[in-house]
Formats: C-alpha cells, sequence, structure tokens
C-alpha cells in the first residue's frame, strides 16, 4: 500500500534479539548454502511443467486449422479488438500521471503518457526489470527527473497496476467463480476464499486511505506512505479499467463464445502465472493457462488462434509503435547532444 521510500536511517539488522523465531528461521533458510539451489530447482519444475503442458495440447492440435480459424476472423471483430486494445494501453499511460501527481515534477503530460506507453510496450514483451523499470529509468532521466523521483514514479505505477488486479480479482473470484473443467478434481471454493482475501486487502487499504491520522509509517527502515482517499481512488480506477479492457481484447476475438467474466477470470490467472515464471509476455504460459481451463468448451485450433491474434494485437502492434517512440526520443536526445 503505497510506495516505499528509503528512510535516512540504516534498516534495522535482521537477526536481532527481538526478531521472531520465524522470521529468525526465513532468515537462516535464505542464508543457507543450499537456498539459490532450491530456488532454481522450483523455478525449473515450474517451467518444466509449463512445457510440458504445452508439448501435451500441441501434440494435439490441428496447426493448419489453427491458421485458419486466425484468417476466418472477420474485420469487425479485429477492429473491435485492436479498439479495446487502443483504450486499455491508452488507460494505462494516465499511470504515471498520478506518480506525476504524488511527486510533484511539472514533465507535460503528453510527455509522461508516452514514457508511460513506451515502457509498458517494451514491459510486455521483455519483462518489467527491462521494460517497465530500465525504459522508465532512461527516459525520465533524459526529460531531467532524479533517480529518487523516477523510483517513487516506477514503484507508484507497479503498486498502482497490481491494486486494480487485486481488486478485480478479488469481486470475479468471489462473485463469478470459474467453472473448472470436469475432469479436475478440484472446485472453484478455493478461488472463491482466495477472492475474498483480496477483497479484505482492498478494504483495508482503502480503510487506511480514508481514516488512518498517520499518513506514513516505518517498516524496517522504510517509510510507507500512506496516500489520501482520493489518490487511492485514482490507482483503482486508471487500473481498473486497463484490466478491463485488456480482457475485452481476448473475450472479442472468441467471438461471444465464452462469457467475459470467464475470460476475465482466466487472463488473471495467466497474468499472476507469467509472473510467477518470470516468463516475458508470459510466453506459452498464457496459451497454456487459457487451454487448460477453456479448451472443454471451445475447440483447441479457434482458441489457440484467438490468443496468436491477442499477441499481435495486444503486445506486438504496441511493440513497433513503442520502438519508434523510443526511437525518436533517442535521436532528439543525440541531435541536442551533438549541437551542445
Amino acid at each position: 500500500m503505497g510506495f516505499l521510500v528509503a528512510a535516512p536511517r540504516a534498516a534495522p539488522v535482521a537477526g536481532r534479539a527481538h526478531a521472531g523465531a520465524g522470521q529468525a528461521l526465513i532468515h537462516r533458510l535464505l542464508a543457507h548454502p543450499w537456498w539459490p539451489w532450491i530456488r532454481r530447482i522450483c523455478f525449473g519444475g515450474c517451467i518444466a511443467f509449463v512445457l510440458v503442458l504445452l508439448a501435451r495440447y500441441a501434440r494435439h492440435v490441428d496447426w493448419p486449422k489453427v491458421v485458419e480459424s486466425m484468417r476466418e476472423l472477420p474485420p469487425g471483430v479485429l477492429a473491435t479488438a485492436v479498439g479495446f486494445a487502443v483504450i486499455s494501453h491508452l488507460v494505462y499511460s494516465l499511470l504515471d500521471l498520478v506518480g506525476r501527481h504524488y511527486t510533484g515534477h511539472h514533465l507535460a503530460a503528453r510527455k509522461v503518457m508516452q514514457v508511460s506507453f513506451t515502457s509498458y510496450a517494451f514491459n510486455l514483451n521483455l519483462g518489467s526489470l527491462v521494460g517497465g523499470i530500465g525504459f522508465r529509468y532512461r527516459l525520465y532521466s533524459r526529460l531531467g527527473l532524479r533517480p529518487g523521483q523516477i523510483t517513487r514514479i516506477v514503484t507508484l505505477s507497479m503498486v498502482t497496476n497490481w491494486l486494480g488486479y487485486i481488486l478485480l480479482a478479488g469481486l470475479v473470484f468471489s462473485f463469478a467463480p470459474l467453472q473448472l473443467p470436469p475432469d479436475w478434481k478440484i472446485d472453484s471454493e478455493g478461488l472463491q476464499l482466495v477472492g475474498v482475501g483480496l477483497l479484505a486487502f482492498e478494504v483495508v487499504y482503502l480503510g487506511l486511505a480514508a481514516f488512518a491520522k498517520k499518513r506514513c509509517f516505518k517498516i524496517r527502515g522504510y517509510e510507507v506512505p500512506i496516500p489520501t482517499l482520493k489518490v487511492a481512488g485514482a490507482q483503482l480506477g486508471v487500473s481498473c479499467t486497463h484490466w478491463l479492457f485488456m480482457a475485452a481484447v481476448p473475450w472479442a476475438l472468441l467471438q461471444g463464445q465464452v462469457d467475459y467474466p470467464t475470460v476475465l477470470s482466466v487472463l488473471l490467472l495467466a497474468s499472476i502465472a507469467g509472473v510467477m515464471l518470470h516468463v516475458p509476455a508470459g510466453l506459452g504460459v498464457t496459451e497454456a493457462v487459457f487451454v487448460a481451463l477453456l479448451s472443454h468448451r471451445i475447440p483447441v485450433h479457434e482458441l489457440i488462434g484467438a490468443l496468436l491474434a491477442f499477441r499481435a494485437v495486444f503486445y506486438l502492434m504496441p511493440l513497433a509503435a513503442g520502438a519508434l517512440l523510443y526511437l525518436k526520443v533517442e535521436v532528439r536526445t543525440r541531435n541536442k547532444e551533438a549541437v551542445a
């Protein structure tokens, strides 16, 4: 809740006498020489699971039919999907305007939105470390912002994005639970419990924003500012709108074969799976989750065809536009440096 800003004093040293037994156990585990190997094995196991799942479905996919299903997408459907993608990216570019309001810098709104759009386009395709963080630092520093300001903007943008995710996931998991495939051994009750927990988090966040008398807390040497209710509302409004229109893209491409809340639920699950596995663009992960959860309702070749079109519309087209904007900034900056 809010974003982290380093406080002037040093962080407390881990392992002090007042640290709880659970905390001490975690520190010992992380310091254990086997921990890096355990982490690699777990990560490798998750990747292997996704690859096996993809291979399992790929063997039964009629790829010529996938290509045919993409070619048969009506122009009106493609135009609608592109429109939803444009709105989603446009709304996402507003995230950094919240950061501008909070940090108080005076860059023009148009420039801030261009930085946000470009960074998000590279973030989607290359991962958050390169896109969401690296490109923001480079572009904002080119525009004259200080590292401290950029850090606050980056962190606030990331927090805002996931606040909207948490709210939407809480709502759809709680009130529109996903109907899992009939051959699965589990039901939707666990997902509903997760949804209730996510909604509880949002209630606490908004309650602090509305009623907290102390607007800043210190946790282990870091300052955690509590935003005003107005800022928190802006965070949720922008982020939720972005996620809603993002889910509308695959929903449009599936041409109504699945209801919108179901597509939104599957997209939210696929997004968090891609983040957990650290796979840039969720490549393969998104397809695996959609196929696993919806192949009992939609022919696999049509589902994969729609997902490939989704990648082209939501990932690759913005990447091309973002690359052109980035090239424009670099050329302009180099020309100014040459003149100076």
